[in-house]
């Protein structure tokens, strides 16, 4: 690096140390990046978000392979992967309390969604926005938890 440079190296995160989750655009989440990939990207947005809100604060029992592998292959027995919705929205409200927010990810919002033109990415990645906005650093980014 030369002198006056202010490209900084990422942060490292170290394992119990609370990191900053990644801010991500509600609608690129929910409609753009899946087109463009065939769907390949929502499967990699769930995992990557189970991911962040366990080093966000690894207090919460989260297992981001599990949890993928559950809405990629619970379709066999129809209701893992609802269930599985359903308790990432409980999993984002947790996140919020830690975060000293307000808990306004509601499961039940998220579980319906589903339905109405798989709105659940744009609804839960805009609940996930609200906590790294309460932050404001970059992603990987140390911060202190409120609760």
């Amino acid at each position: 690096m030369t002198s006056g440079s202010t490209n900084l190296p990422p942060p490292v995160y170290s394992a119990g140390s609370p990191a900053q989750m990644k801010r991500r655009n509600p609608v690129l989440v929910w409609i753009v990046f899946p087109i463009i990939t065939l769907g390949i990207y929502h499967f990699v947005w769930y995992y990557k978000i189970h991911e962040e809100m366990l080093r966000f604060d690894s207090r919460q029992p989260i297992n981001p392979g599990g949890s993928l592998l559950t809405i990629l292959f619970g379709w066999i027995i129809i209701v893992p992967p609802f269930v599985s919705y359903f308790n990432t929205g409980n999993r984002i409200a947790t996140a919020q309390r830690a975060a000293g927010l307000a808990p306004t990810a509601n499961p039940w919002i998220g579980f319906l969604l589903l339905f109405l033109f798989g709105l659940t990415p744009l609804y839960y990645q805009m609940e996930l926005n609200k906590i790294t906005d309460r932050y404001g650093v970059p992603e990987g980014t140390p911060i202190t938890l409120a609760v």
